[in-house]
């Protein structure tokens, strides 16, 4: 039976794709070596994929005033589907890449995607003040419960490949399967309510007004990030394990299962601590030891001690994840969030989509721990720069949940 609340057709809808996304940033990589292409070339699909989904962002919150955002979530849908049947019917790198630019294939696991903005934007209008981080909480740790169960699929090829089915035929299949999910996504869109005029024109989302210089700092900020993050999203990350440790299709699933699990796991004691300490501080203070246990990766070579790394890094690296949707949704006014999540997931998509080209071609190299190091340096920067510009800067709900005197120690 389908839920009917439009909150709990929302989370079902992330759901069904998050599953898609757990998969396909695994396969992409593996289904790319396995028809001929190079770390480079595989880096440079990735690219197309984060600019791609940028413009389209931006486009989205661009059509946001003139279009009910349930429309808007229906074409997305759709074009999931579209990509999905698309990626399998050709393998020639250009069309590949022009797939990947116009489609919503996504290499990395983060909030990065057209559907992103129009679903916090729907969800915020449903939330107060004081449930606000609690329900991105929530939209989170369904996303990445989905997204692990689709990583844990993504060991299915090796499977049908010990009954007797091609490998290339096995991994084509997995998109169809994404095609389909999108199509699940559309069903659920579909019963989200329609918006009457009335309500229409008292909603009708506006341009950025009096939040427009806050925004554009936080959204600088967010793309430093995005750039650092690109150089070890999920995609590159996979083919690092592919060739630093030869890692199987089987093997990485599940490690990526357990790794996006305890990401899942992460938003809840987020929201909590973003009660005790304030968004900033927690976006903060959980962000920076995730990437010391990344340059601590860099530093050994024992396998064993890499997975512990990597897996507690994915325990903190996303606590941010729904603190920082929050933050923006919170500090802007109700006429402005979908443009607020459209300028600052946008930048982040393209800041984003710098570094996997980068990334992919040091993985080539003999220089294939860099790109690990990288990132990890640059997220302790932009911790540090948004703690010194953002501490004093507190939502609403805040002084509500009994933490008005956190304010004047932070």
């Amino acid at each position: 039976m389908f839920p009917r609340s439009p909150t709990a057709l929302l989370y079902a809808a992330r759901a069904s794709r998050g599953f898609g996304d757990g998969f396909a940033a695994i396969i992409l990589p593996a289904y790319l070596i396995e028809i001929g292409f190079d770390p480079l070339q595989i880096g440079v699909v990735a690219t197309a994929a984060l600019l791609g989904s940028a413009a389209l962002t931006l486009a989205i919150g661009l059509l946001a005033p003139q279009f009910q955002i349930r429309t808007l979530l229906l074409v997305c849908a759709g074009l999931m589907a579209l990509t999905g049947i698309a990626l399998p019917s050709f393998q020639h790198v250009a069309f590949i890449v022009a797939i990947a630019f116009v489609g919503t294939i996504n290499p990395t696991i983060g909030d990065i995607g057209i559907h992103i903005p129009l679903e916090q934007a729907a969800l915020a209008g449903k939330a107060s003040d004081q449930t606000r981080t609690r329900m991105f909480s929530r939209y989170s740790l369904v996303g990445a419960l989905s997204i692990a169960a689709g990583a844990l699929a993504a060991g299915l090829p090796d499977f049908l490949v010990s009954t007797g089915m091609a490998k290339i035929t096995a991994m084509q299949m997995m998109f169809y399967i994404y095609a389909a999910l999108g199509l699940v996504g559309a069903g659920f869109y579909g019963l989200l309510p329609q918006t009457s005029a009335e309500n229409r024109e008292q909603e009708k989302p506006t341009a950025l007004g009096p939040s427009r210089r806050m925004i554009y700092k936080l959204a600088a900020l967010f793309s430093l990030d995005s750039f650092a993050g690109g150089f070890t999203v999920q995609s590159l990350l996979a083919l690092w394990l592919f060739k630093r440790f030869e890692f199987s299709l089987a093997a990485a699933s599940t490690f990526f299962f357990w790794a996006n699990l305890l990401a899942a796991f992460s938003y809840p004691v987020a929201t909590h601590l973003a009660k005790r300490f304030g968004p900033v501080n927690t976006m903060v203070f959980t962000h920076i030891p995730s990437s010391i246990c990344l340059i601590l990766v860099v530093l050994t070579s024992n396998l064993t001690i890499v997975m512990t790394l990597l897996l507690l890094r994915s325990a903190l690296s996303q606590m941010d994840v729904p603190t920082r949707t929050s933050y923006v949704m919170a500090v802007v006014t109700p006429a402005e969030r979908t443009a607020a999540a459209s300028i600052t997931a946008a930048p982040r998509s393209l800041a984003s989509a710098i570094s996997p080209a980068i990334s992919g071609a040091l993985i080539a190299s003999s220089f294939i721990n860099l790109p690990l190091l990288l990132c990890a340096l640059l997220k302790i920067t932009y911790d540090v720069t948004l703690l010194a510009s953002f501490r004093q800067i507190r939502p609403p709900e805040e002084p509500h949940a009994g933490e008005a005197h956190d304010g004047a120690r932070s």
